[in-house]
């Protein structure tokens, strides 16, 4: 009877001990919303890629700033709907809509990197955008609580670029 009493307070232990973990603990996203001044729909056909102050594409060596794309430029994709014509509007990644997407780890450092984009029809200008660590959406309620306590600009929130056409 002792040994099954130990087993059960072992086991409750261990189990009271355990932090629930989010599916996104160790993955952050950048989110573009790229759009025509005066439009909220965003731009198709556009190439967003994560870039140094010089401009130069920063290569992912060894999974250092995404765990997907190892030794590869990063590479903003596309938003893409899940449901089919007759459902209600569903994308793959639903928090963040029609946008551009770029998953980065937890630890990735914003403030050191900018957005560069490019439009692959050569309509609108190409620009560089300075990113910030506010840029990541964070997914995990324990980050976003601890986020929350704090001051200036939240999270979560695309990086919403207005598009500046060519000039002839």
């Amino acid at each position: 009877m002792k040994i099954l009493s130990f087993f059960f307070l072992f086991f409750t232990l261990i189990t009271v001990g355990q932090v629930p973990h989010c599916g996104f603990d160790f993955t952050s996203y950048l989110v573009v919303k790229a759009h025509e001044d005066g439009k909220s729909e965003n731009v198709a056909d556009l190439k967003i890629t994560l870039v140094n102050e010089k401009g130069v594409e920063v290569i992912n060596e060894n999974n250092k700033y995404s765990w997907k794309n190892a030794n590869q430029a990063l590479i903003f994709t596309r938003n893409y709907l899940i449901s089919k014509s007759n459902e209600p509007e569903k994308w793959f990644f639903p928090y963040a809509g029609d946008t551009y997407l770029l998953s980065v780890t937890n630890t990735f450092p914003a403030e050191d990197f900018y957005l560069k984009i490019q439009d692959t029809k050569g309509v609108f200008q190409e620009q560089l955008v300075q990113l910030q660590a506010f840029n990541m959406y964070i997914l995990c309620s324990s980050e976003n609580e601890r986020q929350a306590r704090t001051f200036g600009p939240r999270t979560n929130s695309p990086i919403e670029v207005v598009l500046l056409p060519k000039t002839k």
